[in-house]
């Protein structure tokens, strides 16, 4: 998928954005995210931790998680911003729930050089598990009572 300059523009000023309400006081390391809606909507995200390390949630994931919450379920593009000399691409956490939503989603990923990573998600997350490897009609289970 390809983007625009000015949707490129949009998201990363909406990640650079987001990344300034970042709550990183263990890594100190600060990530903002935003995505684009098939309708044109974009949502930030920020990395929010947590002492218990496991309940730590990224940016991208907030950022996908408001856009759901908003009713807005198809993802078309994702940017990450890194205040950091070179681009970080999402976690494999992250590339899993964009795929819920996105699975073709354009991914830009910037930090505070003019060096970027522009793919997708399909190239990031080849042979994805995703909706599609779930069965649609529900199993029945029978549950035997003593």
């Amino acid at each position: 998928m390809s983007l625009s300059p000015l949707n490129i523009r949009r998201l990363a000023t909406a990640a650079r954005r987001a990344a300034k309400s970042s709550y990183a006081p263990y890594s100190n390391f600060s990530v903002g995210a935003a995505v684009l809606t098939s309708s044109g909507r974009i949502f930030i995200g920020c990395n929010v931790e947590n002492a218990s390390y496991g309940l730590t949630n990224c940016a991208e994931r907030t950022a996908v998680f408001k856009a759901v919450a908003g009713g807005h379920r198809k993802l078309v593009a994702v940017a990450v911003y890194t205040p950091t000399p070179r681009p970080t691409a999402p976690c494999g956490a992250c590339r899993q729930v964009i795929h819920e939503f996105g699975p073709n989603a354009a991914i830009v990923c910037l930090c505070d050089s003019p060096e970027r990573i522009e793919t997708t998600l399909d190239e990031l997350l080849p042979n994805a598990f995703g909706p599609s490897d779930v069965s649609s009609s529900p199993r029945a289970v029978t549950i035997k009572r003593r």
